[in-house]
């Protein structure tokens, strides 16, 4: 019986110590630097005392800032990455949020982690280093440890203008790497393609497949992205065999005809989650690498991973492509809105909720939003057992396949983000001379749409005044004043109406 993440990476520095476990750029890390640094970092951690506390991360994106994870872990606690882009208000608000126990940052980032002023012990990546592990702090620590002890915390967009702490437990990662073996064929030859942010949880596979397979991953440059000159050779000389991207970074190769120069040469697994991905560009991909494995992987920061779609036929470009069937030790209930049970077969539509151990702890001191979503299973009124209503609406196929339709709020999946429209509302709400404001997305040019009332002002000065609050990602991409906002019956924005006439 496993009980934390730290097994896996103690057995892969067993069998194969000198192979490399996460590289950048800069550097390389071997399974046996990555188990000799983790528990040097774990010492000083596991000194404050503060098992199960957060520990908040504020590195550039790195192999470092993977040790730098793992170390938080060895020292008893979860680790929460930070994004050194975002506004530094949005770093303090979630920081009010979370109350780490310490921070870890580099060299890079340790001037913002200065202005931020956090009450806690601050370390410096380089320094911790280069210290010694101290074996009685690791004993202490690892003998309390359970698979129900919190691994991480990431942030994610709140509609009431606070972020949301999703806390992850060893258990839901433990789950999905035993999942991982059993569907598909990965082993120590395999080279993992790092794309998205190590703050977003789709680099979970990039962080603990190595761990769990003994293979490694390659953050790949960000700037790649939009060089695709740069980027399949860049794949071609690492070897990567594997790859888990938002649709997003798939799209972009394929709108600017990336594959068309050269391929990828060894591409075994294309994995891909975050948002909807379209057929277009994936029958691109297919066409270029024909012979990979392509899954299409839903999940919500609160249950990580959990369904998926290996695509087994063709499709055109108008289709709809399934987000498929739960993955091992999770199920999922679709919901009416009379909370029964919508059936295989039926056509009809209902909420997806999910139960198993693949659910996230709730969100991080935070009650009331964790009672609002993790809520007891309206089927079974006999003892207590938790599901995850994820407020996506969702039918089966004929195959029995789930077919993801739309959201039953205001939450839209953008870039691969998960974005709350009602917190760029609440950070716009703010901004002088704006008296009313709502935002709506138009999901076909994938564009963010601001409307307000008040005095009109210049589009420059309200996005230089919300940027202070929000992430680029969450910007939005026009701005509209109206000289009256519309409202329902009920007195609440009519967001429809807007949809009917801006969209």
């Amino acid at each position: 019986m496993r009980k934390s993440v730290l097994e896996y990476l103690e057995a892969s520095a067993a069998q194969n110590p000198e192979r490399p476990a996460y590289r950048d750029i800069n550097r390389c890390y071997t399974f046996v630097d990555v188990q000799r640094l983790a528990k040097v970092i774990g010492s000083r951690i596991g000194g404050l005392h503060a098992q199960g506390r957060p520990v908040a991360v504020l590195m550039e994106k790195s192999a470092s800032m993977i040790v730098a994870f793992l170390g938080a872990v060895y020292g008893g606690c979860c680790y929460c990455p930070l994004d050194a882009g975002m506004p530094a208000e949005r770093i303090r608000t979630i920081l009010s949020v979370m109350e780490p126990a310490a921070m870890i940052v580099d060299s890079a980032c340790a001037g913002l982690a200065e202005s931020l002023e956090v009450k806690c012990p601050r370390f410096l990546f380089e320094e911790l280093a280069a210290g010694e592990p101290d074996e009685t702090v690791l004993a202490r620590v690892r003998g309390r440890m359970t698979d129900s002890d919190p691994l991480y915390i990431l942030f994610t967009s709140g509609s009431t203008g606070v972020p949301k702490g999703v806390v992850v437990s060893h258990r839901v990662v433990i789950n999905n790497m035993e999942w991982l073996e059993e569907e598909y064929d990965f082993g120590p030859q395999d080279v993992m393609g790092n794309q998205v942010p190590l703050y977003f949880d789709v680099s979970d596979h990039d962080v603990y497949c190595p761990l769990k397979f003994g293979c490694s991953t390659v953050i790949i440059p960000p700037e790649y992205f939009t060089f695709p000159a740069k980027l399949i050779p860049f794949l071609n000389e690492q070897g990567v065999t594997a790859i888990f991207w938002v649709p997003f970074a798939l799209s972009v190769v394929a709108n600017l005809r990336g594959l068309e120069v050269e391929v990828p040469q060894k591409l075994r697994y294309i994995f891909f989650a975050g948002e909807v991905m379209p057929l277009k560009q994936l029958n691109y991909w297919r066409r270029y690498v024909p012979e990979a494995v392509y899954a299409n992987m839903y999940g919500p920061t609160e249950t990580y991973v959990c369904t998926y779609y290996n695509l087994d036929r063709e499709f055109g470009d108008d289709e709809t492509l399934p987000i498929g069937k739960p993955c091992g030790n999770v199920d999922i209930l679709v919901l009416d809105e009379n909370n029964q049970l919508v059936e295989p077969g039926s056509k009809k539509e209902g909420e997806l909720c999910v139960r198993g151990c693949t659910l996230a702890s709730g969100y991080y001191n935070n009650p009331e939003r964790t009672a609002e979503r993790f809520v007891q299973n309206p089927l079974n009124p006999h003892y207590p057992e938790l599901i995850y209503r994820t407020g996506d609406l969702v039918s089966y196929d004929e195959d029995g396949n789930l077919l993801y339709h739309d959201r039953l709020d205001f939450q839209i999946k953008r870039l691969g983000y998960r974005i709350e429209l009602g917190e760029i509302e609440a950070a716009a709400g703010a901004v002088e001379g704006i008296a009313d404001c709502a935002c709506i997305y138009d999901h076909g040019k994938q564009m963010i749409l601001f409307l307000y009332t008040g005095t009109k002002l210049e589009n420059r000065e309200i996005s230089r005044q919300i940027s202070k609050k929000i992430p680029r990602y969450m910007m939005p991409n026009r701005y509209l004043y109206l000289e009256e906002m519309p409202h329902n019956a009920n007195g609440k924005i009519d967001r429809k109406r807007l949809k009917e006439q801006y969209v």
